[in-house]
């Protein structure tokens, strides 16, 4: 049976692309064409062009009149922006989280929404445990993502995981390349951050997510100094 055709801008193709630009199986640097992409993927050239431009947009992908597409690759001072920026962001994201289970526990009166999003984060967090035991790196950057989306919606702002939701593509491809050098290390700061959020410690939290990130940020900038 033919496969059904996607419709232009249909997220599909796009999101496949990301993903395998964020995994290294489209290597930074390297030459892509719609007609490639198209046979990759099993589709017509035209939603493959709409996913282009949308990733240029967003940064994964260098397009040029005349030169065509190529992977984008990662730059160190772009990084080390979307680092600080991280910072300002999940810090917060962190400290609002703490403060609203502070409250909770201080009315006394249990918030379902927050134990419904601090359940899943659990489960979150035994899996990037199970993963991290048993080397299995590759599923980290994702859950990685899971656990601070997990933290943005503790916090209950809508405006604060707003941001993060525009961030979360280039903060997987950013763990991506730097799993193998820091992930186990990067995740295990994960249960403490968590921990302090229970904890109504609003301060700690804010104060052990900047670290993280610091830490991430330091990380990745140092490969490129060396």
């Amino acid at each position: 049976m033919p496969q059904a055709a996607e419709l232009p801008g249909e997220p599909g193709i796009r999101d496949r692309i990301r993903q395998d630009i964020i995994r290294g199986e489209l290597a930074p640097g390297a030459k892509i064409t719609e007609a490639a992409l198209a046979a990759r993927y099993g589709s017509s050239r035209v939603p493959v062009r709409e996913a282009l431009r949308t990733l240029a947009a967003e940064g994964f992908v260098e397009s040029r009149p005349y030169a065509g597409s190529r992977v984008a690759r990662l730059d160190p001072g772009e990084a080390g922006d979307l680092f600080d920026v991280r910072e300002a962001v999940e810090s917060a994201t962190a400290r609002r989280a703490a403060e609203r289970a502070a409250r909770q526990a201080a009315a006394g009166i249990p918030d379902p929404d927050w134990w419904e999003a601090r359940r899943r984060l659990g489960e979150t967090l035994a899996a990037g445990d199970a993963a991290a035991a048993e080397g299995r790196l590759e599923v980290l950057p994702e859950l990685n993502l899971g656990f601070h989306r997990g933290i943005a919606e503790l916090a209950g702002s809508a405006s604060l995981q707003a941001l993060l939701a525009q961030l979360a593509g280039k903060i997987e491809w950013l763990y991506a390349s730097d799993v193998g050098f820091r992930g186990r290390d990067s995740w295990s700061e994960h249960r403490p951050i968590l921990a302090a959020v229970d904890a109504g410690g609003a301060v700690e939290a804010e104060a052990r997510m900047r670290a993280h990130i610091q830490g991430s940020k330091q990380s990745f900038l140092s490969r490129f100094a060396a």
